[in-house]
């Protein structure tokens, strides 16, 4: 059986198209980043969560069970949309603090382009 060189060449190009397709697509899914938050103390009266909203991630809602103060590490803004179909966008300057009560069910967004960094210090 004879392979015209031909056929061999558009063989190759189909395949190495292939190739750059998924390393695309493997490359985007490691560099997609996810909203974060980790307990970084605790103890029986507080707990402190540091949380990075990344942009346009989505995590859906969520509710938190005990009252919080927020402080902002690095500013931006956080869309806030709650079950109710209400929502609230919010520009978080460095430095400033929030308050949420206990039992709020939210889900927060990152609209811009940088993400947003807040510690949460719960009180139990």
């Amino acid at each position: 059986m004879h392979i015209s060189r031909k056929t061999i060449i558009i063989a190759s190009l189909w395949f190495l198209s292939l190739v750059g397709v998924y390393s695309c697509s493997q490359g985007q899914q490691q560099t997609t980043a996810e909203n974060t938050s980790q307990i970084v103390f605790e103890n029986d009266r507080v707990r402190v969560r540091d949380n990075i909203f990344q942009p346009g991630v989505k995590p859906g809602m969520h509710t938190h069970t005990l009252p919080h103060v927020g402080v902002v590490i690095e500013g931006g803004t956080l869309k806030f949309n709650y079950p109710d179909g209400k929502t609230e966008t919010l520009e978080l300057k460095s430095g400033s603090v929030g308050w949420r009560d206990a039992n709020t069910t939210h889900e927060a967004i990152n609209p811009g382009a940088k993400p947003v960094r807040v510690i949460e210090v719960e009180l139990k």
